[in-house]
């Protein structure tokens, strides 16, 4: 195991990776409640929702969140610099760039793994947010798409990205297949090209680079971490959450683990702050179905959850019914940190308090 004590800049040893749908508010102080330490994605947001839309919706997040990153989506090099310096007004501790996601509309938007076949536009793209802000710019990428040779697309991206002054990469060591295979075949069709990203750290070792794609356990993340500098878990954190609980203690070497039923404590201040302010229950649940994978009553946790949270009017007793099916001796106290003893008492009294950006 890995227990030597990792500096505070090392966020990026275990991060949970940008997921649409799934890495919104409610989950990434989810995830936070399980490892203080861990670095959070938003979803991708495009360059257009941000300086044309509904901003103080996108944009806001629970100061418990941090160290959390900025995905943006976009191509056009003014537009993502005016994005980043938004996004760092509003707090954020890291801007990153898609240039993996190989969905219809992200191609159609001239962004996401498309952008793998324009390495000097990319370059473009992160020199003008690196002039612009002051917080770490990082790419999200693929090690190539549809006939590209990964050996020759990836370094090339990376290199010219370097050039312009980028230091944190994020590999998803899988190519996209664009034409003919759906978003969903693009996470588990194309095979894992592990050994290529261990070489770009061997023959970058300037260059932070972490490793994503097809890692499912915190085994598999120490194995990697022999080899780079960091590891992005995907949808192994969203389905089984539960294994975040070990990350701060096994993989940063700081603090105890934090088990299911304390993250369940740790998160109904939150579910009950977004009650109040008018925030439907399942909108929070949702994100906690797996959090007691593998455990007794873990099938009842789900159906309890998923059947009363989304009636009208559901509060905390649907959460507080759920966990005591599941973990039917423990006792939820007011005070978090007396009760549970929390590793991280600062981080219990920024989700007491309900602190907010």
């Amino acid at each position: 195991m890995y227990r030597e004590k990792v500096t505070e800049n090392q966020a990026h040893r275990l991060s949970v990776a940008p997921m649409m749908d799934w890495t919104d508010r409610p989950c990434r102080v989810l995830h936070r409640t399980l490892s203080a330490r861990a670095l959070l994605y938003t979803e991708m947001l495009t360059t257009g929702a941000i300086l044309h839309g509904d901003r103080a919706r996108l944009l806001a997040f629970d100061a418990a969140e941090h160290p959390v990153a900025l995905q943006l989506g976009g191509s056009e090099p003014a537009d993502l610099a005016r994005a980043a310096r938004i996004g760092e007004a509003e707090g954020y501790d890291e801007i990153n760039l898609n240039v993996g996601c190989p969905s219809d509309r992200v191609q159609s938007g001239r962004f996401g793994a498309c952008l793998m076949r324009e390495p000097q536009l990319v370059a473009e793209c992160m020199a003008a947010m690196a002039a612009t802000v002051k917080l770490p710019v990082t790419v999200k990428c693929r090690i190539g798409v549809d006939d590209q040779a990964p050996e020759e697309s990836l370094f090339r991206l990376v290199d010219l990205c370097a050039q312009a002054g980028v230091r944190h990469f994020v590999v998803h060591a899988r190519k996209a297949l664009l034409q003919g295979l759906s978003p969903k075949e693009n996470r588990d069709v194309p095979p894992l090209n592990y050994p290529l990203v261990y070489r770009l750290k061997r023959e970058r070792p300037e260059l932070t680079i972490v490793i994503n794609g097809g890692i499912g356990s915190l085994e598999e993340a120490e194995k990697h971490l022999a080899e780079v500098d960091g590891v992005m878990l995907g949808r192994a954190a969203y389905h089984t959450p539960g294994l975040l609980g070990e990350v701060d203690a096994r993989l940063f070497g700081d603090g105890e683990v934090v088990s299911p039923a304390q993250a369940v404590a740790r998160y109904r201040p939150y579910i009950a702050r977004q009650l109040a302010a008018g925030t439907h229950l399942a909108a929070m649940t949702r994100h906690m179905l797996g959090l007691f994978h593998g455990a007794p009553g873990a099938r009842t946790w789900r159906r309890i959850l998923t059947v009363e949270s989304v009636k009208p009017g559901a509060g905390l007793e649907v959460v507080d019914a759920a966990l005591a099916a599941v973990a039917p001796d423990v006792k939820i106290e007011p005070s978090l940190e007396t009760a549970l003893g929390l590793q991280d008492q600062r981080l219990a009294r920024r989700l007491e308090a309900g602190e907010a950006a």
